[in-house]
């Protein structure tokens, strides 16, 4: 592992700490928007990351969930630059207060407008993901155990397995669903952790169409899946773009093993062109 990515990867575990720590606690919850709940996790975390990533890295651009700036041109700005850090430091807030242990903190990096780095933990099972896309990925348990990850390789939809969310499923999931013939679907918590899974090889798609997916959700665990051999895109099979003024990702999003990405796009474009 190179010292950029033991960097964020330090920083993402005291700040998956402080979250660990406010979870066993009887911790407020405060409503940022509808069905869009804060916490003293999400912004103690953010804060730990914030001020940890511009000590390592001065003069990289940060566009963290928790503090990023109301102004739309200082977005703009900072995503224009070629090295941005997107920041979540508590992704699946919602998981987190229905403590359900499905969430995790995010850090990713991307470089030109394209995910580069990430890093995801999970404070609950104290398990870490970390990949730098066109090298490699590999999992850390709770006891700093690593090892190397690996997409898997299954090419058949039947046996394929497909994560959802627990609350949303949007007319493209379920046609996903039923076109492919997928038999074995599974609610998840967290974006992050759904992607997280497919990149150890315990799942094998994921397809997220509610619109509601900002860019620090998605670079971190696209950057470690990509890294593990997987595929991320939008609906359309489009890339991600980072350099966006919108952090919205509003084209949706289409993870997968790489085998199976194409079927699943087959699907999902016809269902973008039929809306």
């Amino acid at each position: 592992m190179d010292d950029e990515l033991a960097e964020v990867l330090r920083i993402a575990r005291c700040a998956s700490e402080r979250v660990r720590a406010i979870y066993t606690t009887s911790f407020a919850v405060t409503l940022k928007g509808p069905n869009d709940p804060v916490t003293r996790a999400d912004h103690e975390a953010d804060a730990i990351i914030c001020r940890a990533l511009e000590a390592s890295f001065p003069g990289d651009a940060i566009l963290a969930e928790e503090s990023a700036p109301a102004d739309a041109a200082e977005i703009a700005s900072r995503a224009a630059r070629e090295r941005v850090w997107f920041v979540d430091p508590l992704d699946g807030t919602r998981e987190f207060v229905a403590r359900t242990g499905e969430f995790a903190v995010l850090i990713g990096r991307a470089v030109n407008g394209r995910a580069d780095l990430g890093v995801l933990v999970m404070p609950v099972s104290g398990e870490a993901l970390a990949g730098r896309v066109g090298v490699q990925a590999f999992h850390e348990d709770g006891h700093g155990v690593r090892r190397l990850i690996r997409v898997g390789d299954e090419v058949d939809p039947r046996r394929a397995t497909m994560l959802i969310s627990r609350s949303d499923r949007p007319a493209i999931v379920a046609a996903v669903i039923e076109r492919l013939g997928l038999a074995r679907v599974v609610g998840c918590g967290s974006i992050g952790v759904k992607i997280a899974r497919i990149a150890l090889d315990q799942a094998d798609v994921f397809v997220y169409a509610v619109g509601r997916a900002k860019r620090w959700d998605t670079c971190a665990p696209e950057a470690v899946l990509t890294a593990a051999g997987g595929r991320v895109t939008d609906l359309r099979g489009a890339a991600v773009s980072y350099a966006s003024p919108d952090l919205n990702v509003l084209g949706g999003i289409v993870a997968t093993n790489g085998a199976l990405h194409e079927a699943v796009l087959h699907v999902t474009r016809a269902a973008v062109v039929a809306a």
